[in-house]
Parts: structure tokens; C-alpha cells; sequence
């Protein structure tokens, strides 16, 4: 008589908030991952969102739990509103792993960047670039996770120990370019660009850039940026002239002066892959520190066709003939997960 089928790892995932290109990326690459060959057999994964709401991923948790859930993957919206859910979800066994935002109940497991060392190198990047002195905007992210505190605190004491820096405006971006185009629209109806010499902000470069063409601003005359690793500010990195496929409008090359950095969209892929490996006994760590992608305009390098040999030799933005959205993240490579690369965080198809 043959051995009956293994069981499948019952895994749910547990979205906040999805109105950002950053976590629609993200969702793609923990599904490639549970459809990868070496998982689609162990792993059946069932989605579901909260928003922005902190009592209504509590509420999700819990159906979760009481569903039979194995794991759960999570980006918390907040790092210890869901702390009791997460202890009462481990008391039975459940195994929480979150990415990209952290959660600090001791029993869960966490996957992402530094983001206090994102927050603290872009604004010295900045201040640097403007050479202490001048007056900047800052464009925060969602408000109540652990990564726009970190970011933001940090960025801020970079920015208090340059009192020749002035913060002449601040609003909250929610890692979108739509509420990027929005806030700076109202920003600007007080101030013209001319008033401003920087930006820092989580998201939103490429839409700032953008904005000053509208205004007849010339690539020689874009402010430098310190923000998030969007493809299409990428493109923009690159050197006027520079030939890229489907290239056009603000989407091509500027020359424009960046530092380019991202939490990895792949956070959520590992989080699973991790996850599984749990369940099957292996040891696994509590704290997983991802690399910090940082691109600059001395290291953006064009990927001709998105391949993993390509991405693997250093490769870190994509030509607009291969990816139509802007908004859409290029920090997708990682040793740890070839399971996932350009397919996964465009479509949600993994690697053959």
C-alpha cells in the first residue's frame, strides 16, 4: 500500500498596508516562493490583508491560528501592538516570522535590513552632498511600523547635528509616489523648488525628479535625493545619453544625484523559505540582518535582460522595455533565495 501524501505545511500571509508598489512586490515574491518546485509540494499559502489597521491584524491572527495555520508570515504594521496575538499564536505551536518590519515579541522571528542604518547614511549622504548647509523637505513612510520610526529617527539626528540643515517641510509619503506627487504638490504651493536643496525621503525620488522637469527645472538642475531604490529613480541615476531600452519622459536617464537604498522586496520570499525550514526541524535564527542595497551614481549598473548571472554580477536597475512601472523596486537579488528573482517580483513566478 503507498504511503499517504505528506500533508502540506498550512502557511498564511498577513499584509498591513498594500497601496504601495514596495508591498504589492513583495506579496509577488513570498507567492513565487511558495510555487517554487521545492516548496509547491509542502507549502499551501492563503493571503490576506489588514491595512493600515493594527485591531484588524490582531483579529486575522487569530482566525489564523484557530484555521490550523503551521506559520505565518507577516509585515506587522506596528513592532508590539500585535506582541499578545504573536505570544498567544506561539503558545500553540504557530511559528511567526515577520519581514521587513520587525515585531518584538521574543518568540517571533524576524527578517530585514538595519533601518536606523538606512535612515542615518542616506542623510549623511545628503548632507554631505550639500556640504552642510541648505534647506531640505523629508517625506516619511507609514507611520507606526518599525521601519519608518527607525528610518526617521535616525535621519533626524543625522539632520539636528547639521544645524546649517533646515527642514523646511515634512509630510508623511506612506511609500507611495501618488502621496509623494500629492504632499509636494501642497508643499510647493507655498514654496517653489528654487527654495529647496535636497530631499530625503523614504520614497518618492523619482516622482520629486519628475516634478522639477514639469517645472522646467533641466537634468543639470535636479536637487539631490536620498531615498527609496524605485526603478524609476534608478533609471534616472544613470548618465544623460546613456542608451536604455524603452526608455522616456522622466522615466530615462537624468543624471540625477542619488543614493539609492530599499528594504529588499525578497524579505517576504525568505521569511517563508525560513519558515519551511523551521517546520522541517532545521535551526533557524531569531534575527535575520539583511544586507542594505545602496546604489549610487557611481554603482547603478543597467540589467540588459534581468537574468539571475546578470543580477548575481551586480547588475541594479532594469530598462522600462522590461518593466513598465516606475514605483516598482529593483532590490530583488539574493544568494539566499535564487528560487526568486526578476520573474518572481514582477508576476509572482518563481525560477525553474
Amino acid at each position: 500500500m503507498a504511503a499517504q501524501a505528506q500533508e502540506k505545511y498550512k502557511i498564511f500571509l498577513s499584509m498591513s498596508y498594500i497601496g504601495n508598489d514596495w508591498q504589492a512586490e513583495a506579496a509577488n515574491m513570498v507567492k513565487a516562493m511558495a510555487a517554487h518546485k521545492s516548496m509547491a509540494d509542502k507549502v499551501d499559502l492563503q493571503v490576506q490583508v489588514a491595512g493600515p489597521n493594527a485591531q484588524r491584524q490582531i483579529q486575522q491572527i487569530n482566525a489564523m491560528v484557530q484555521q490550523g495555520a503551521d506559520a505565518i508570515v507577516v509585515f506587522p504594521i506596528s513592532p508590539t501592538a500585535l506582541n499578545q496575538v504573536v505570544k498567544n499564536a506561539c503558545d500553540k505551536g504557530v511559528l511567526i516570522f515577520a519581514y521587513d518590519a520587525e515585531i518584538t515579541e521574543e518568540c517571533a522571528y524576524n527578517i530585514h535590513i538595519d533601518q536606523e542604518e538606512a535612515g542615518r547614511v542616506t542623510a549623511e549622504w545628503l548632507v554631505e552632498k550639500l556640504d552642510g548647509k541648505g534647506n531640505i523637505v523629508v517625506l516619511t513612510g507609514v507611520p507606526g511600523t518599525s521601519v519608518d520610526t527607525q528610518r526617521t529617527a535616525a535621519a533626524m539626528e543625522v539632520f539636528a547635528e547639521n544645524p546649517d540643515i533646515n527642514i523646511v517641510a515634512e509630510a508623511v509619503g506612506m511609500w507611495s509616489q501618488a502621496v509623494t506627487r500629492t504632499e509636494l504638490s501642497k508643499i510647493l504651493a507655498t514654496q517653489s523648488w528654487d527654495d529647496i536643496d535636497g530631499l530625503w525621503m523614504q520614497v518618492g525620488c523619482y516622482t520629486a525628479n519628475a516634478m522639477q522637469l514639469e517645472a522646467g527645472k533641466t537634468p543639470e538642475e535636479l536637487i539631490p535625493c536620498a531615498g527609496e531604490g524605485a526603478n524609476g529613480g534608478r533609471i534616472q541615476m544613470l548618465p544623460v545619453g546613456t542608451e536604455v531600452e524603452g526608455a522616456s519622459g522622466p522615466y530615462a536617464p537624468l543624471g540625477a544625484p542619488r543614493i539609492s537604498y530599499a528594504s529588499p522586496p525578497y524579505s517576504g520570499g525568505l521569511a517563508l523559505k525560513l519558515a519551511v525550514e523551521k517546520l522541517e526541524g532545521k535551526d533557524v535564527p531569531k534575527l535575520t540582518v539583511l544586507p542594505l542595497p545602496l546604489v549610487t551614481n557611481e554603482t547603478i549598473q543597467l540589467c540588459k535582460e534581468g537574468t539571475w548571472d546578470e543580477m548575481k554580477a551586480g547588475c541594479n536597475a532594469f530598462s522600462p522595455a522590461i518593466v513598465a512601472n516606475p514605483g516598482w523596486f529593483a532590490s530583488i537579488f539574493s544568494e539566499a533565495t535564487p528560487e526568486i528573482g526578476f520573474n518572481a517580483a514582477l508576476v509572482g513566478q518563481p525560477e525553474l
